[in-house]
């Protein structure tokens, strides 16, 4: 707990296309205190889950311009969320690729993003380049990574996904590196 949270947030620079998905996880009041009796989790809602609803949305992009990937936990999976992580890229008109998700549409009338996309509810999950397949692998691998903990505080979901995303980064770098990298991020 004490490693990731001398984490820093990585900062979110886009240079090249990039894909962006979202996945709700399970994360919700452990280990504080509750104002309330504990929910019934037998009969679950369905539907896309909301922060306080203890499935909070978390962002993956997929730069594949540069190669990195970042992972990030919001509020809420809207709009002006959506925007804020597209924010900082190096291009004129940055190329987006996501999935049919309503909340991405006013991409398409921005000139600072070309917005292509899939509808996978339409059966749809790559057309040529067109796809969101990285960030769902990704995704994969962030529900991987949080289920041994059984349930995460929303408190601690950041420092969770940070320790993720050194630990995924750290992969993808030989030896000498990998070493070097986990040093600089934790000091």
């Amino acid at each position: 707990e004490r490693f990731a949270r001398a984490l820093d947030a990585p900062s979110i620079t886009l240079s090249g296309p990039v894909e962006i998905d979202e996945v709700y996880v399970s994360a919700g009041l452990k280990g504080r205190e509750r104002d309330q009796e504990s929910r019934s989790r037998g009969l679950s809602t369905r539907g896309r889950g909301s922060y306080d609803g203890d499935k909070p949305p978390v962002f993956t992009l997929a730069d594949r311009g540069s190669g990195d990937r970042y992972v990030v936990p919001a509020k809420s999976a809207d709009e002006s969320t959506i925007r804020l992580l597209l924010a900082d890229h190096n291009k004129e008109s940055l190329t987006v690729y996501t999935d049919g998700f309503r909340a991405y549409d006013p991409l398409k009338e921005d000139d600072a993003f070309t917005r292509k996309y899939v509808v996978h509810s339409d059966g749809e999950y790559a057309d040529g380049d067109i796809h969101v397949n990285t960030c769902e692998s990704h995704a994969s691998l962030t529900r991987r990574w949080l289920s041994p903990h059984r349930g995460v505080s929303k408190d601690k979901l950041t420092p969770y996904l940070k320790a993720f995303q050194l630990r995924r980064e750290l992969y993808r770098k030989p030896g000498d590196d990998a070493l070097k990298h986990a040093i600089d991020a934790a000091l």
